[in-house]
């Protein structure tokens, strides 16, 4: 057992009250039998994210809509072990729906995980989704700090000279500043300074 999903059974089997399902569901070895736990009705949440954590680990794409719900959850452990799973998923679909979640300014409070999925997928989503998630987050008296911080630090490490105004924008904003200049400076700085490329100039 990997300690993503040792982790997740601690935390599952305080939910489960002791309920023997959760040992079945983690001896199960068919797919089939761990997909149709998602689909059945009257089955409890803490037994629909084991089943799609699970699945999701494996590449098995059926567990895709469970874990994009569970991504976007109120519960940040749920939210996390979502976005571990959703990364090993595979599923091309995965960057579309994380920056979704993370420019949706109605669920920003939720937007952590999303944002965070989409640096470690380097999706062509990823760039322009926290760019305009960060830009949001500029306003005054904004409280989503976390979310603001990490658009910053996934910016740095995605190192695209198009995050380049927003992070200037942030060196303004005293609880991001010293992470935009870390950002910044993690930019190729090729790719900042070169201009619009004249033929014939070398």
């Amino acid at each position: 057992m990997d300690e993503e999903l040792r982790s997740l059974t601690e935390r599952l089997r305080a939910e489960a009250s002791g309920s023997a399902d959760l040992d079945r569901l983690l001896a199960v070895e068919d797919p089939d039998a761990l997909a149709a736990v998602l689909t059945e009705p009257g089955q409890p949440l803490w037994a629909r994210e084991l089943a799609a954590f699970r699945l999701g680990s494996a590449g098995d794409r059926r567990a895709f809509e469970s874990l994009v719900l569970l991504l976007n959850h109120r519960d940040p452990p749920r939210c996390a072990a979502a976005a571990y799973a959703l990364a090993r998923l595979g599923d091309p679909r995965t960057a579309r729906a994380a920056a979704a979640l993370a420019t949706n300014e109605l669920r920003v409070a939720y937007a952590l995980h999303p944002v965070r999925l989409l640096v470690e997928l380097r999706a062509p989503e990823a760039v322009p989704a926290l760019i305009t998630t960060l830009r949001r987050r500029l306003r005054p008296h904004d409280p989503y700090r976390r979310v603001a911080l990490a658009c910053v630090d996934g910016l740095g490490e995605l190192g695209d000279a198009r995050a380049e105004p927003v992070l200037n924008e942030a060196l303004a904003h005293p609880a991001l500043a010293e992470a935009a200049v870390h950002a910044l400076a993690r930019i190729p700085r090729q790719r900042r300074a070169s201009g619009p490329h004249i033929p014939g100039q070398r």
